[in-house]
């Protein structure tokens, strides 16, 4: 399965859902696992629900760069409401969470390589580009809840 390492990291931090570490973010362990989980299950779909014959590839700094060297800068971006939780994270509804996203997962493999992801600053992303920044994103959170918990 696609991102089976990161899913399972995830999931291993979730008996840490309330720590927190003022000195790295404001926002606990959970919000970073749920969001996390949000855009790999987003994108996901999105790349599902497209439609490959109206896939633009466009040249885009700010995508050659987070693709080039693997970082996403801490603090620079907002985050879109569509992969924001307004509601409490409890460890049930990550756990829930994190079986649909494993289950919408399943389903890249098999999808045609022009689907896409129409990413808000980078713009469409294929299959191909839309699995790496998944992998990108999922790490730079994995990587702040590491720093949190330290």
């Amino acid at each position: 399965m696609l991102f089976e390492k990161q899913l399972a990291e995830l999931e291993s931090y979730i008996p840490q859902l309330e720590k927190t570490n003022p000195k790295v973010t404001h926002s606990n362990v959970g919000w970073q696992v749920d969001h996390a989980l949000r855009v790999i299950r987003g994108v996901a779909k999105q790349l599902e629900d497209s439609n490959p014959s109206e896939f633009k590839s466009k040249f885009s700094f700010p995508k050659f760069f987070v693709m080039l060297t693997k970082h996403i800068p801490r603090g620079k971006a907002r985050v879109p409401k569509s992969v924001r939780n307004e509601n409490p994270i409890t460890e049930e509804s990550i756990r829930e969470f994190l079986a649909k996203t494993k289950l919408q997962v399943d389903k890249i493999e098999d999808l045609n390589k022009n689907t896409y992801f129409p990413h808000p600053i980078f713009g469409h992303m294929n299959k191909k580009e839309a699995i790496r920044f998944i992998g990108i994103h999922t790490e730079h959170h994995l990587k702040i809840i590491r720093d949190m918990l330290q």
